[in-house]
């Protein structure tokens, strides 16, 4: 019995302390997890909102016609390629915010409870400092491919010009981005180090051929047999998916050395004016020579009238 009435006390004693703590500090951690719980889930449910409306528009912005049908086929203006970024920005906004809550919530805890936040954190500035001194270039890496992805500078498939090495992406993270070039070799450029890209694979190209006559010729009859063979080029559907418009006779470029060039041009998918050209060169070719339009004189020909 003696220790029965001895211990009694205590273990009221103990109980009572134990719910003070939790009626005062006990409760105001409680209330702060919930809080810090309903903030991320709040923030995570934005994030989500945001990514879908931002899919939505991305699909409303590439119209039905030919010139936004051809760059969402040959591009990096196609749906998946825009739900990609989106899904890894998506991502990286939803870890940084479970980092700042997580953080905010473990001070906050750590102050309720009575540890000093003044050591923490000098120490934790004192770190940070030493860090960022020590790992500039790696920060500076994963800002720069931060700032990549959310301005979608280029993705997977495009041929770029990092002013280091040309070549076609083949993955882009945080850090670093893998090109191709064109010999095979694989390039692995730091984020940090690019200060310039040019992407050879977003808008459009153009081709431009320049066809040379005889300065006899009569541009009345030559102009039209021009323009039936890009007509015709036009309607051929394995080139027409390839132009964003009819190509164009733009008119006489130059008048020299007993030759009048014309010029003609057709904005294309991007990396498809090589081919285009050179169909372009052919069938202007093959008109001219069914129409029995001259070219110009070969060097040393003297033939009268030229």
């Amino acid at each position: 019995m003696t220790l029965h009435t001895v211990s009694s006390p205590l273990s009221v004693t103990s109980w009572q302390h134990l719910g003070d703590w939790f009626a005062t500090d006990g409760l105001r951690i409680l209330v702060t997890l919930v809080a810090a719980g309903i903030v991320r889930w709040i923030a995570q449910r934005s994030i989500d909102r945001i990514v879908a409306s931002a899919s939505r528009r991305s699909e409303e912005n590439h119209g039905p016609g030919r010139a936004s049908r051809v760059l969402r086929a040959a591009t990096g203006l196609s749906r998946e390629r825009h739900a990609a970024r989106i899904r890894t920005l998506g991502s990286l906004l939803r870890s940084l915010v479970t980092f700042v809550v997580v953080l905010v919530t473990l001070l906050t805890v750590m102050a309720l409870v009575g540890i000093p936040l003044a050591p923490v954190l000098a120490s934790a500035g004192v770190g940070g400092v030493a860090l960022g001194i020590g790992a500039q270039s790696l920060v500076r890496d994963f800002l720069s491919g931060i700032f990549m992805i959310v301005e979608d500078q280029y993705g997977v498939g495009d041929v770029v010009d990092t002013g280091t090495a040309i070549g076609t992406v083949e993955d882009v993270t945080l850090r670093i981005t893998r090109l191709r070039d064109g010999d095979g070799v694989t390039w692995y450029v730091r984020n940090g180090e690019i200060v310039r890209v040019g992407n050879r694979s977003q808008g459009w190209s153009t081709a431009t051929v320049d066809i040379p006559v005889a300065y006899r010729e009569r541009l009345e009859s030559v102009v039209p047999v021009i323009e039936a063979a890009l007509a015709a080029m036009d309607a051929a559907p394995e080139w027409g998916d390839r132009m964003l418009d009819p190509p164009q006779v733009l008119g006489v470029e130059s008048v020299a050395s007993g030759a009048v060039t014309i010029r003609t041009t057709a904005r294309c998918a991007p990396g498809e004016h090589f081919a285009v050209q050179r169909e372009m060169r052919v069938r202007i070719k093959e008109a001219l020579d069914a129409a029995g339009i001259q070219g110009p004189p070969l060097p040393g020909d003297m033939s009268p009238g030229l």
